[in-house]
């Protein structure tokens, strides 16, 4: 495929040189990186540091492997990578020889070949090592781009308190009718299911949730996308059921997810579940303290009864740009972050984690372990990780993102937004989203084709 450079600038020029400029790697010669010496390398890393634990893990990878040294470059946030690595493209130099993205971004920069194919250093050997979920996030033209760090399979996460007010037994629901009908003894106490206002903040959720009801909104085939919305049979699968919810007045449509509105409907109980990632733990027991004791969390309710079909919800991973000049140095770190000591420690600091070896391992669910007895403490004395365990190793079906990933959240909010405030139809909503983002594509140069 031809390289592609209608990469927006997001930035200013200020903020792009606050980033590159002291950590710049690819000299002036655009995006014709090389392999270099895997022991032997000044590597500069950017992202962001939520467990503050980067000094601890550059600093053990450094020990073993003494040729090589690591600058890490903290972005702040994932949005602040992506926007620099987006300007450190468009200026043809200065970006990392490792980057950050959250799972959803890496299509829109592999799509544009500004990151390594990972494959050529045997990563496509690796997947069986990982849970589907995000393994198959960072997969472009079936090849790998990026080597996941965390996961966050969908779960269900219910107030037991509230759903025993409304005569609900959080265990028994097994399907989305099922969730329905306790919806409506919920909103019966005074309290909704959940909440949803349509907002950019609830783009990613609806991700989840339409690709845990087999929906393919958008399919990426190179230069070529295929936009479908409506007419696709799970996304008529999710529109329906969301209607259902926002008609018979169900869920909340004023709260937007991460506001402090929603969090103090968390913590007074007004909002009674959520179908969120698996790293809402933490946030929960930070948003919702006088909830203590009550909250729990289940596996997300089926389509089908009987079956275990789970999606992924939020996520990052490490890729290489096609800039760094020690792609073979920057592949072993990676390695170490993703599959060596690394994501051991990670695991160990909150992070959850994606690799098989440590989802089975006893030490990760022990209820007796410190980090595990507090979160457990929380959930009523429910232990919280083997919950979460089972779901990260359930099966998930296919899911795409689109290479304007960005625009798509921020989209989303503009013209599903109406739907949640009963001012048109959801169905119309997404047929209206749909054809922001074949246009959107095409002015992007990519050749759209918008079925619904």
């Amino acid at each position: 495929m031809t390289t592609r450079r209608f990469t927006r600038i997001l930035a200013s020029a200020a903020a792009l040189a606050t980033i590159i400029g002291v950590s710049a790697c690819g000299g002036s010669d655009g995006n014709k990186g090389a392999l270099g010496d895997a022991d032997k390398a000044e590597l500069v890393f950017w992202g962001w540091d939520a467990g503050n634990t980067m000094k601890e893990l550059i600093a053990d990878f450094q020990k073993d492997n003494p040729g090589i040294t690591v600058k890490f470059n903290s972005t702040g946030t994932a949005s602040n990578t992506q926007t620099a690595l987006s300007n450190a493209i468009a200026a043809g130099k200065g970006a990392p020889d490792v980057v950050m993205l959250e799972d959803p971004t890496v299509t829109q920069f592999a799509v544009t070949e500004d990151l390594v194919d990972l494959s050529s250093f045997g990563a496509a050997d690796e997947a069986s090592k990982f849970v589907a979920g995000p393994w198959n996030k960072l997969q472009y033209d079936g090849k790998p781009y990026a080597m996941p760090i965390n996961s966050g399979p969908e779960m269900l996460f219910y107030n037991k308190a509230v759903f025993d007010k409304a005569g609900v037994d959080g265990e028994s629901i097994k399907t989305w009718d099922d969730y329905y009908e306790a919806a409506k003894k919920v909103r019966a106490t005074g309290s909704y299911m959940t909440n949803n206002s349509g907002s950019a903040m609830e783009y990613q959720p609806f991700t989840a949730q339409a690709w845990q009801a087999g929906a393919h909104p958008w399919k990426v085939d190179g230069e070529k996308i295929t936009i479908d919305m409506t007419k696709d049979a799970g996304m008529k699968r999710y529109i329906d059921f969301q209607q259902k919810l926002i008609d018979e007045d169900l869920i909340n449509t004023q709260v937007s997810n991460w506001s402090d509105e929603w969090n103090r409907s968390l913590n007074d109980g007004s909002i009674a579940s959520l179908t969120i990632g698996a790293w809402m733990p933490v946030n929960l027991m930070n948003g919702a303290p006088d909830q203590t004791g009550n909250w729990r969390v289940a596996q997300l309710p089926q389509w089908k009864e009987g079956e275990e079909v789970s999606s992924d919800d939020g996520g990052s991973a490490l890729a290489i740009t096609a800039q760094s000049h020690n792609q073979a140095a920057a592949y072993k770190f990676i390695e170490y972050m993703t599959l060596g000591k690394g994501a051991v420690t990670m695991s160990q600091t909150g992070n959850f984690p994606c690799l098989k070896s440590i989802l089975d391992d006893p030490d990760f669910t022990n209820p007796e372990s410190e980090a595990n007895k507090k979160v457990n403490a929380f959930f009523g004395g429910q232990n919280v990780s083997a919950v979460l365990a089972e779901a990260a190793k359930r099966p998930v079906g296919e899911f795409q993102y689109l290479p304007y990933n960005a625009f798509a959240q921020t989209q989303f909010g503009d013209d599903i937004s109406p739907a949640y405030n009963k001012k048109i139809k959801l169905e119309d909503a997404f047929r209206a989203y749909g054809k922001s983002l074949a246009e959107h594509g095409t002015q992007q140069g990519y050749d759209v084709a918008n079925e619904g």
